[in-house]
């Protein structure tokens, strides 16, 4: 098992939290009856406290970017793929795409939605000295390189060219078929600005002007922590949303959320999976568990040389019983993990992992026996705080019973305290997680399994034969020899068994009796397709 230390952007934990905290509290209802709507149309949403609403500059901001701006593409939750904001993203090569915007879309101030206005926003999104949290997502593109640093040798994208007011070319510097997928809604930082945007940077952060559904109805005047109120854009050339307002509402709690959303004066709430079981039975068919691209795990301490031997890794995985975690803690809702990647990638080799991300007490004590046993304590990292005591002390149960050792489940006292131990490698399991920025494999295999993914301080694996494996699926040429290519990376990763997969992740919401139907992508709802009752 390679052992690479790096510092990553974020780590894969982060986006954990970014992920399934995806909720948030305030101690103000909101008006009765209408679930805090303003007309029998307007809704309203509980959502974590939100850092920014600049799409290139934000981490917590998703759900509420997400009516506002038209991607370029979209992925729904069956991980169909269709057009959005573009008429066609084609490619002869995989190198070099011709994107062709549709002609006539506006932003809410009435600007054209053009070739300009996403070649602009993307170069001052990829500039360093501007320090956009998303500007690694540009990284792709030739010229990206010599944008970073203290002093860069460049300001714009090099592999950004004009052809006319509706399309422009995008230069990558490798192969790459999947490079559609991460135009999609998830990326924000290839959401297009208009021009008015910078001429106040910091005006437009509390009041985004975009280009999708729904526009800002007033400035964001509680940065952090006040509602967001969003109304339908009437002049949207997209389908028209069947809601009229959207009031979102920071909650720094979730317990009260859910109990805002158990009033009905919540219409739509995140939940925490420890209260599934409780949440099917106050909600009944208004609880709804929807499929996330995202996967847990645990990473072992490369520098702990009890766990060099890959028998003891193995042994580990095959001691952890995950449908009883799942049905014990999750009643069900999540997903047991049997590959390295979540079940709705396209392509996703289910079962790949065979009899070692199942449960064989017996066989994980002989291994483990074979392998030469374990001595001392191994302390099981995870984040304090994020509702997940119950799973990871049931993690520890299993692993001292089936193995006969002793492993306890050692919270942080919060995120920053996760870091400074994971970084001091003050631990013998590491809790490790990614949630994919688009729906291909591609991401969290990049991301969790190379030395310059923003996972890999949560596995710290890499090996020369699986880049190499990742590049030949990234360049095939057609999405099923892609797909097949990634069958192959898996493959070659299990061969070395550097993590233990845990579960593949649905997000649990709840709606009020008003909502109808929640679409959905990326294990959130699509706010502006909601409808109504």
């Amino acid at each position: 098992m390679k052992t690479i230390r790096t510092t990553a952007v974020m780590s894969a934990s982060c986006v954990l939290a970014l992920a399934l905290a995806a909720c948030g509290g305030s101690d103000d209802p909101g008006p009765t009856g209408t679930a805090g709507g303003t007309g029998d149309s307007a809704i309203t949403v509980g959502i974590a406290t939100v850092d920014h609403l600049t799409p290139g500059n934000h981490e917590t901001a998703y759900d509420v970017l997400l009516p506002i701006f038209a991607p370029l593409v979209s992925v729904d939750e069956t991980g169909t793929v269709s057009y959005v904001q573009a008429e066609s993203i084609e490619s002869p090569d995989g190198i070099t795409w011709t994107v062709k915007l549709r002609d006539g879309w506006t932003f809410h101030n009435g600007e054209k939605v053009t070739s300009d206005t996403y070649i602009d926003a993307w170069n001052y999104t990829a500039y360093g000295p501007n320090a956009w949290i998303n500007n690694f997502e540009l990284a792709p593109i030739v010229g990206y390189a010599e944008m970073q640093g203290e002093a860069p040798a460049a300001k714009t994208l090099s592999g950004l060219k004009k052809v006319d007011d509706t399309t422009f070319t995008v230069e990558l510097t490798v192969a790459d078929r999947q490079f559609p997928l991460q135009l999609s809604d998830a990326q924000t930082a290839f959401y297009p600005m208009p021009a008015a945007a910078y001429e106040d940077l910091d005006a437009y952060d509390v009041n985004p002007i975009g280009n999708g559904p729904f526009q800002m109805a007033a400035v964001w005047d509680a940065p952090g922590q006040g509602d967001i109120v969003l109304t339908a854009y009437p002049d949207y050339a997209g389908d028209k949303p069947a809601i009229s307002q959207i009031t979102y509402k920071p909650y720094i709690d979730i317990a009260t959320a859910y109990t805002d959303a158990l009033a009905g004066t919540l219409d739509v709430a995140n939940v925490a999976g420890s209260k599934t079981a409780v949440a099917r039975e106050d909600f009944g068919d208004r609880f709804k568990p929807l499929d996330a691209p995202s996967v847990d795990w645990f990473g072992f301490n490369p520098d702990d040389p009890r766990f060099a031997d890959i028998r003891v890794r193995q042994a580990f995985s095959m001691a952890i019983d995950r449908s009883a975690i799942n049905d014990a803690i999750f009643s069900g809702s999540q997903v047991p993990a049997t590959s390295l990647t979540s079940p709705n990638m396209p392509g996703n080799p289910e079962g790949i992992c065979g009899k070692y991300c199942e449960f064989h007490p017996d066989e994980a004590k002989e291994l483990l026996a074979e392998a030469g046993g374990l001595e001392g304590t191994v302390d099981i990292l995870f984040v304090g705080g994020w509702g997940q005591e119950d799973m990871f002390e049931a993690f520890a149960a299993q692993l001292s019973q089936n193995l006969g050792i002793s492993a306890i489940a050692t919270p942080s006292t919060d995120f920053a305290d996760f870091q400074a131990r994971r970084d001091a490698g003050d631990y013998g399991l590491l809790r490790g997680h990614w949630g994919a920025l688009y729906a291909s494999q591609q991401n969290t295999l990049r991301a969790a399994f190379t030395a310059d993914g923003l996972g890999y301080n949560a596995t710290y694996y890499s090996n020369p034969e699986v880049d190499a494996l990742i590049n030949a699926a990234d360049s095939a040429p057609t999405l099923e020899e892609a797909y097949a290519g990634y069958v192959k990376v898996q493959e070659r990763i299990l061969e070395d068994f550097p993590t233990i997969p845990t579960f593949a992740n649905r997000f649990l919401w709840v709606t009020s009796e008003r909502i109808d139907k929640v679409p959905s992508t990326q294990g959130s709802p699509f706010f502006a397709r909601i409808t109504l009752k």
